[in-house]
C-alpha cells in the first residue's frame, strides 16, 4: 500500500436474520473521517448488509482514490469470502461479491482485511447503521 493509503470501514447490520438492515462506511485518510454514509436497504440477512456496505463504501472511495485502498470490516465471513479464504456457497452473495471485484477494478491496489467489532471507526459506522435503521422504523 501506499504512503497515501485511504481506508474504508464498512458494517452492515440486520435487526433479525433477515430483517431491516442497513449498511454504512466512514472513509479515512490520515486518521481523518473524509466521508460517511449509511442506508436502509430493507429487508436482508446481515451478510447482505455487509457487502452492500462494502458496495456503497466502494463506490464512494472512487472519489478519494484511484491509489490504495485499505478495506476494513468487522465481518470475517465477508473478508474471507473476498479473499479467496472461503467459498462462497451462496448465488445471492456470490452476484454480491461480483460486484465488489468490478468496483475493485477502479483502484491501483485494495486490500480486505476483518478488524473487531470494538474498532473506533467500525463502532461509527455501526452507529451510522442503527440510525438509519432507527430513522426507518420512525416512518
Amino acid at each position: 500500500m501506499t504512503t497515501d493509503t485511504v481506508t474504508l470501514y464498512t458494517d452492515g447490520a440486520s435487526r433479525g436474520n433477515p430483517g431491516d438492515a442497513a449498511w454504512a462506511y466512514v472513509i479515512v485518510r490520515e486518521g481523518e473521517i473524509i466521508a460517511s454514509s449509511a442506508g436502509y436497504i430493507g429487508i436482508a440477512t446481515n451478510n447482505v448488509a455487509e457487502y452492500n456496505a462494502v458496495i456503497n463504501g466502494l463506490r464512494a472511495a472512487r472519489a478519494h482514490t484511484k491509489e490504495g485502498l485499505l478495506v476494513r470490516s468487522d465481518s470475517e465471513l465477508v473478508v474471507r469470502q473476498l479473499t479467496g479464504r472461503y467459498r462462497i456457497k451462496k448465488e445471492h452473495l456470490a452476484a454480491l461479491a461480483g460486484e465488489v471485484q468490478r468496483l475493485v477494478a477502479d483502484f491501483a491496489e485494495v486490500r480486505f482485511e476483518s478488524v473487531p467489532r470494538e474498532h473506533p471507526y467500525i463502532q461509527i459506522a455501526d452507529r451510522l447503521c442503527n440510525e438509519a435503521l432507527d430513522a426507518k422504523a420512525r416512518r
